[in-house]
């Protein structure tokens, strides 16, 4: 086999690696920024993993329709959410349930998991069953110990660690460290209007750089923007005045990020490192 053969067969094998686009805090009908991410994933496809705040003011079935669906709502059939508080505005966040039918998750519930590739992927509700012996932290613990692959991606929408207007969430302490137990390396969720990147941590927010995880704010997929308040730590990228979607490209053993701007806007953040060992 020549080395042009070999060079091309290399690369196909690599563009094989799944690829997933992650944003939330999207729609506003007096923002534009719905419409440009919106231009900025068409071009691009593959899975959407929404972190919530989908449609404003208050996830009612119009917000849907009018701020949700004339953008977002084109790359429906790939897209797998997780509800925001937002969308919990209107009880028991019916309209989003409703919108988004079995791509969210059992109605009321509004977590669930699949693989992708090599990935094992979590989508969780941290609107709701946020104790350590809640349904959905049972749920998420016999999940994780039935899927053992090295790498698991989680996703939901409301941040442990923010830098953003409405910075940490303690509340969400519980997931953060039962993935930290089981070994997760990477977690995006969204809230703050603002993309931001962590240094791995371990289960109390300290760097560990062995087993700890990798968080992203990606609340960038369309709201105003919110300004960077009281920067932490272990924030190792902080930017609020830039709209568009997080990029994965989930490898065997590894992941890359890429932060994709909309048009007309240039700010960028790109990486890669190795999954925890689990």
């Amino acid at each position: 086999m020549s080395l042009l053969a070999l060079v091309a067969g290399a690369s196909i094998a690599k563009q094989m690696d799944p690829v997933v686009l992650l944003a939330g805090d999207v729609a506003q009908c007096d923002s534009p920024g719905a419409q440009l991410t919106a231009q900025r994933i068409k071009s691009l496809p593959y899975p959407v993993l929404a972190v919530g705040d989908l449609a404003y003011p208050d996830g009612r079935a119009e917000d849907f329709a009018h701020c949700y669906a004339p953008n977002w709502g084109a790359f429906k059939d790939r897209t797998y959410p997780a509800p925001g508080n937002h969308e919990y505005r209107t009880p028991g966040a019916a309209a989003y349930f409703n919108y988004f039918g079995a791509r969210a998750g059992e109605a009321g519930k509004g977590y669930y998991s699949f693989d992708l590739g090599a990935w094992h992927i979590v989508s969780l509700n941290s609107n709701r069953e946020l104790d350590a012996d809640s349904a959905q932290l049972q749920w998420l613990e016999a999940d994780l110990r039935q899927h053992r692959q090295r790498c698991v991606l989680a996703y939901w929408h409301h941040p442990r660690y923010s830098s953003g207007l409405h910075g940490s969430d303690a509340r969400t302490q519980a997931f953060w460290a039962l993935l930290y137990r089981q070994g997760v390396s990477v977690v995006v969720t969204g809230h703050d209007h603002i993309y931001e990147r962590f240094a791995p941590m371990n289960a109390q927010g300290e760097r560990d750089p062995l087993r700890g995880i990798r968080s992203f704010v990606a609340g960038t997929g369309g709201a105003q923007h919110y300004a960077i308040k009281n920067r932490l730590a272990l924030s190792e990228v902080a930017h609020g005045e830039s709209w568009g979607v997080l990029k994965l490209t989930l490898h065997p053993d590894s992941y890359a990020w890429e932060f994709l701007p909309v048009a007309g806007q240039s700010f960028r953040d790109a990486g890669n490192a190795p999954c925890v060992a689990r």
